[in-house]
């Protein structure tokens, strides 16, 4: 799969450390929900440094949509989150990724296990959805430390018929909350509908250790191996 030059044409900050790219790039064929790109940047003296990212937004145009979370003492991302500006270029080679994608055409119910930033395949499956105006029920459970480090939360929580949202806050809950902080346990993955026995697709997005954590869960709540997709990221 070849390279494509992208150019910046939009950015939009989200969080703290997330920031929205919007890249035009000619050639780029589209890409399905749940599918990454490649994007590299070369420095001046040859340097190259490849990195993928998760599409916040799918379509049959040669637009681009990301969401990049900046990792501490990267060589990419500090630059999309922080330097990138309209006008500049990158290296763009995708749509990559067939296994971690749905297809509006299912109508069977759908699990979504976010972790941080693992939220943002969710996004462009959440928009797809919408889009289709299919009846499909969907659960997004989602992860993140605080409420400020949620991407895309009011999006997220407008409300969308059969689309239920759950969130689990790790380190600071928003005030009156009715849970402390604590990590994902399997009641949040547990809800009428979407259990085993409803021929539920499942997908768990995340750090490493996050989508282990939940694969463990989902299959002792009794999800068969084969119908818990995952993809992981993490330290380069």
């Amino acid at each position: 799969m070849s390279w494509h030059v992208a150019t910046v044409v939009g950015t939009r900050e989200l969080t703290a450390t997330a920031r929205e790219l919007t890249l035009s790039v000619p050639g780029f064929a589209g890409a399905l929900p749940g599918q990454h790109v490649d994007v590299r940047l070369t420095a001046p003296d040859g340097y190259q440094a490849t990195r993928a990212y998760s599409l916040a937004e799918a379509g049959d145009d040669e637009r681009v949509d990301l969401v990049v979370d900046e990792v501490p003492g990267g060589e990419v991302s500090p630059y999309l989150t922080r330097d990138a500006r309209p006008g500049d270029q990158v290296e763009v080679r995708g749509p990559l990724g067939g296994y971690f994608v749905w297809h509006d055409a299912d109508p069977g119910p759908v699990l979504l296990v976010a972790g941080g930033s693992g939220v943002v395949p969710f996004l462009a499956m959440l928009r797809a959805r919408r889009a289709a105006g299919r009846p499909a029920p969907f659960r997004l459970v989602c992860s993140v430390r605080s409420p400020h480090d949620a991407i895309e939360r009011e999006e997220i929580d407008t409300p969308d018929p059969g689309l239920e949202v759950r969130w689990v806050y790790t380190r600071e809950a928003p005030p009156g909350w009715p849970a402390p902080p604590r990590r994902l346990i399997a009641d949040d993955l547990t809800a009428r509908g979407f259990g085993p026995g409803d021929d539920t697709s499942v997908f768990a997005c995340g750090p490493t250790g996050f989508v282990e954590a939940a694969a463990t869960l989902l299959t002792g709540l009794g999800h068969p191996p084969a119908r818990v997709r995952t993809e992981r990221f993490g330290g380069a």
